[in-house]
């Protein structure tokens, strides 16, 4: 009975995982693996070394998937199997690998160029010849759509501390650990870049499958929330930036819909909302199919009733 208990609660605990999850996770293992057997050819070759990025120019794309401690990556596997098996069912295969892809790009080309300015500033070579990979990126963004998704959710620990902290937990811990470490460089931009990329996707570029928008315009997701009240009216100026660069994006969004208010939540931010959504334009779509499925003579079209039995609420 005891080993059947064991094995009922290792295969809840380890199935349930994405096709692509597992996939991105084998090339996490694989990248270590080489790594390990030839870590110069590998790392030289595959890590972010702003000093050789030419011709190396896939550098931009694949440091984040370059784990070359065995923390990091059982860190990276165990994290991206979790948030991949409750992600991307939500957001589906092709979302959740765009949203991969556009942070670590982010975070790999900001690395390059801050490190091509300390280089100038300090005329120190360790920011041009460092070898700076790491999943660890794309893992500050996951807490960030953790923030957005379900803000409020408590996390076991010994503070209570709410999901919407966790974010910006990780990068000050990143950030005050930097202070006693002799190559920062290998590991805070692409915490702190990570972080900030995922923010600017879902806040200006992520297309909601529910309302056909971009974004997330909430109040509760801007980003001076990422950091405590008494630092916040510093925060607001700054953070106006983003919004003078993407207000054409904005604008046009706004002429696709002008039904939806700016600087109000966008319909469908809200997850639960979204699944009430759903279900009611599922609901609409097997009314729809059923009607259509039933034999209609030669130039008859809907009844006025039939066309009074759809109502707004079940549009999407």
């Amino acid at each position: 009975m005891a080993h059947e208990w064991f094995f009922v609660q290792t295969g809840g605990l380890f199935s349930g995982f994405t096709r692509l999850s597992k996939g991105l996770a084998a090339v996490l293992v694989t990248g270590y693996v080489a790594n390990a057997f030839f870590p110069n050819a590998i790392s030289g070759t595959f890590s972010l070394i702003p000093g050789k990025f030419i011709p190396y120019v896939w550098n931009i794309i694949t440091p984040g998937f370059l784990e070359t401690s065995i923390f990091g990556l059982a860190v990276s596997i165990a994290s991206l199997l979790v948030v991949g098996r409750h992600l991307e069912p939500f957001w589906g295969s092709r979302e959740f690998f765009k949203f991969i892809v556009f942070v670590n790009v982010f975070a790999c080309t900001n690395t390059f160029v801050l490190a091509i300015f300390l280089y100038f500033i300090t005329r120190q070579g360790d920011y041009l010849y460092s070898p700076v990979s790491g999943f660890h990126g794309v893992l500050a963004g996951f807490l960030v759509v953790v923030k957005q998704i379900n803000p409020e959710q408590e996390i076991p620990s010994l503070f209570k501390l709410r999901a919407k902290w966790s974010s910006s937990l990780f990068v000050a811990f990143a950030i005050i650990s930097s202070l006693f470490s002799t190559k920062p460089i290998q590991y805070v931009p692409f915490i702190v870049y990570g972080a900030y990329g995922a923010w600017i996707y879902l806040r200006y570029f992520q297309r909601k499958l529910e309302t056909g928008l971009k974004g997330d315009s909430s109040a509760e997701f801007a980003f001076a929330t990422f950091f405590p009240a008494p630092m916040q009216p510093f925060i607001i100026p700054v953070s106006a930036i983003c919004e003078k660069i993407f207000c054409r994006q904005r604008s046009l969004i706004s002429e696709e819909a002008p039904g939806v208010e700016l600087g109000k939540p966008l319909p469908g931010s809200d997850a639960v909302e979204a699944s009430r959504r759903r279900e009611r334009g599922a609901r609409a779509l097997e009314e729809r199919l059923g009607s259509t499925a039933k034999p209609v003579t030669e130039n008859q079209g809907p009844s006025k009733r039939d066309l009074g039995a759809i109502g707004s609420d079940d549009l999407v």
